[in-house]
């Protein structure tokens, strides 16, 4: 064989390697379908290294690896068509719809705690326009957070003041079966919501089954500690779950906090509702997001 040919005939041979492998990239089986025994809730970008960008293709690859729910809490700047189109592959996935968040201007903005009906006007429009959203990508919770300490107010007028604007927003979801969940943070020390007692407190003020408690355990271990005996004395008010480890906010086994037992104790309890991962990957690329299914996987293998 000539030269010039030997190497036009290498050339194509390369070319031809490359496309396959490039082909066998695209096609190649997402990592091991896991079957868990909770309902795990990633949230879109978590894989979107596996995935891609689209949201829709991310959602397949959450059940394709096993996870049997979502949550999004930027659901309600999603466009209407893009909220049926997400609940709609739910559906057909077999998969529930965990929380969004009701949009009333920002965790802290329009505080309920200062009882100002302009305040509340912005907080029941938000509630309103919730509803909707939630027959689109059927959902069941959505998250509240009622604002800053208004400081200039006593703390038991400011907590009257928070039950009083909830009972209104329990009067809009109570005939349509949604419930509002309570989140306490600890984002910020301004936050009039911050403990699991207060929260309890809360809704038996409210005292309706559309208001209940969201316990986020990352949030709650870096306030008050104490995590199964919390979740125990406010059992009866916690309607819903978030995930994330204690320091960095990453996937369990990355902190302090023991999930094995705690999902177990939460599991004895008798609870089958979903558990939002509301947190970040603590590795980048496809290696991280490998990692955070293999770490769920770990903590989920617990005795029942």
């Amino acid at each position: 064989m000539k030269r010039r040919d030997f190497m036009k005939s290498s050339a194509l041979a390369t070319g031809a390697g490359a496309l396959s492998a490039s082909a066998f990239a695209k096609t190649a089986l997402p990592p091991e379908k896991r079957s868990f025994q909770m309902k795990y809730a990633p949230h879109f970008g978590m894989f979107k290294n596996h995935a891609g960008e689209d949201v829709i293709d991310q959602l397949n690859f959450m059940a394709d690896v096993g996870f049997t729910a979502l949550e999004d809490n930027g659901m309600m700047k999603r466009t209407e068509e893009m909220q049926e189109k997400i609940g709609q592959t739910l559906s057909d996935r077999n998969m529930e719809m965990g929380v969004f968040v009701i949009d009333k201007g920002g965790n802290g903005a329009n505080t309920l705690a200062a009882g100002k009906q302009e305040y509340i006007d912005i907080f029941l429009d938000g509630c309103r326009r919730a509803v909707d959203v939630a027959k689109r990508c059927n959902a069941t919770w959505m998250t509240v957070v009622p604002g800053d300490y208004q400081r200039d107010i006593p703390i038991g007028i400011q907590t009257a003041n928070v039950i009083e604007a909830l009972r209104q927003a329990a009067d809009i979801f109570e005939p349509h079966g949604l419930v509002m969940v309570l989140e306490p943070l600890s984002d910020t020390p301004n936050l009039f919501l911050r403990y699991s007692d207060q929260t309890y407190l809360i809704c038996k003020g409210v005292n309706s089954p559309a208001c209940k408690i969201l316990f986020d355990a990352y949030h709650m271990q870096k306030n008050e500690g104490h995590m199964i005996r919390n979740i125990d004395l406010t059992w009866d008010e916690i309607a819903y779950f978030q995930i994330g480890d204690n320091p960095g906010r990453k996937e369990p086994t990355t902190g302090e906090i023991n999930y094995k037992n705690v999902f177990k104790f939460i599991h004895e309890k008798g609870y089958r509702g979903i558990m939002g991962m509301e947190h970040g990957n603590s590795m980048p690329g496809k290696e991280g997001e490998i990692k955070l299914i293999e770490a769920y996987a770990q903590v989920d293998n617990f005795e029942i």
